[in-house]
């Protein structure tokens, strides 16, 4: 017995390994995205997200140089406050900090007894002053803030509007969270184009395959191999033509258009889905309500929906990532006048390079709201997976 149980044991460790190695390669990028998304931006350019487990801000080269001078806080001359913007503008690199150690201070050498830092040390020392001084919290919450109103500044949203010192497109109200340019305005269009887009065509597909599993008409089965079909044709075929229309009709660049679009290319899928789940169900249980008098829109209202939730779920949970995550339509359709968060997310890096700290926090922002919908309806995932898969 002992034997048996000790084989039965052996035999799940690759299936036990497998699940946690597909576990952990979603979560430490996942997790790693989020401690990136709440670090200074100095240190998002200097360190690895890693590190804040085990660095400290105020410990390395300034308190070996530093700090028994300038105080761990860099305030203790105020002649040379470490925490002035204006003064640590002064010292960018390393070589400019290393010429103002070598220098005589009233006629004694600027580190006394202690010796010069190395020019990685120095750079070190620099690091961290740029980063906003040495008292610079290790989190924050400015790339979110930055990322939502879209600010192009050189510090951060917070500290240009604590100053006064405003760039000509922020104005330190709310209003800034409408900001073109910003993922506020961005998250409110996404939410415009997707929350339609899902609703239709489960809507649609409902009625669909209601009728296509118990409804008798003529020509049912030819139409749902049709629209089985219809599932492998790729959208990018019909992007020109059904741009062409759209500007006949003047749907260009409106939510409507991209409804429509969304709404047409999920209906097959969602359509085959709803037809197989409710294909499943008794059939004595339709045949008991048609006896009792129930119409056709009190069986699908009264025991179809309810009955159908699952797959409605694992539907929706498909139908909104697709379109939240759809970049190709939304640029067609939409194009950056309406721009949404898949677009937006591109914007914050400048073609330098510049403000990609930026891009954790977005990135981190437009996966949120699809991580909400998805575990707060994966109790239905699998099941609607399994729609019609199985009889009884």
């Amino acid at each position: 017995m002992n034997r048996d149980r000790i084989n039965k044991i052996l035999s799940q460790i690759p299936t036990h390994f497998i699940i946690i190695f597909t576990i952990l390669v979603w979560i430490v990028p996942t997790f790693g995205l989020l401690i990136t998304s709440l670090r200074p931006s100095q240190d998002i350019n200097s360190t690895g997200w890693w590190t804040v487990f085990t660095s400290q801000k105020a410990g390395g080269p300034y308190a070996q140089y530093c700090a028994s001078c300038h105080g761990a806080d860099g305030k203790a001359l105020p002649g040379a406050d470490l925490t002035d913007p204006n003064v640590i503008s002064k010292y960018p690199r390393s070589l400019q900090l290393l010429a103002l150690l070598r220098k005589d201070i009233n006629g004694q050498p600027h580190m006394g007894d202690i010796p010069l830092p190395s020019a990685q040390e120095a750079a070190d020392i620099a690091s961290d002053l740029k980063s906003g001084g040495v008292t610079a919290p290790r989190f924050t919450i400015s790339n979110y803030v930055d990322a939502m109103v879209g600010y192009r500044g050189t510090r951060t949203y917070a500290e240009d509007c604590r100053d006064k010192t405003q760039a000509t497109d922020i104005h330190c109200n709310i209003s800034d969270l409408l900001n073109p340019r910003g993922m506020g305005r961005a998250f409110i269009n996404s939410l415009l184009v997707t929350i339609p887009a899902t609703i239709l065509p489960i809507l649609f597909a409902a009625f669909a395959g209601y009728a296509f599993a118990w409804l008798d008409f003529k020509g049912r089965f030819v139409l749902f191999a049709l629209l089985v079909g219809l599932q492998v044709v790729p959208l990018q075929m019909t992007l020109v033509p059904i741009s062409r229309l759209y500007a006949q009709l003047g749907l260009n660049g409106t939510f409507l258009g991209v409804w429509l679009f969304h709404t047409g290319f999920g209906l097959p899928y969602a359509i085959y889905l709803m037809r197989n789940f409710l294909g499943s169900l008794p059939n004595d249980l339709f045949e008991a309500a048609y006896i009792d008098g129930a119409s056709h829109w009190t069986v699908f209202y009264r025991l179809v929906l309810p009955l159908a939730m699952p797959a409605i779920a694992s539907l929706g949970i498909f139908q909104f990532l697709w379109v939240w995550n759809d970049l190709l339509v939304a640029l067609v359709f939409l194009g950056g006048t309406t721009p949404v968060m898949t677009y937006q997310i591109s914007n914050m890096v400048t073609s330098l390079g510049a403000g990609w700290h930026l891009l954790t926090a977005a990135a981190f922002l437009s996966m949120l709201l699809p991580m909400i919908v998805f575990f707060s309806l994966q109790r239905y995932f699998v099941r609607g997976m399994l729609a019609g898969a199985v009889k009884g």
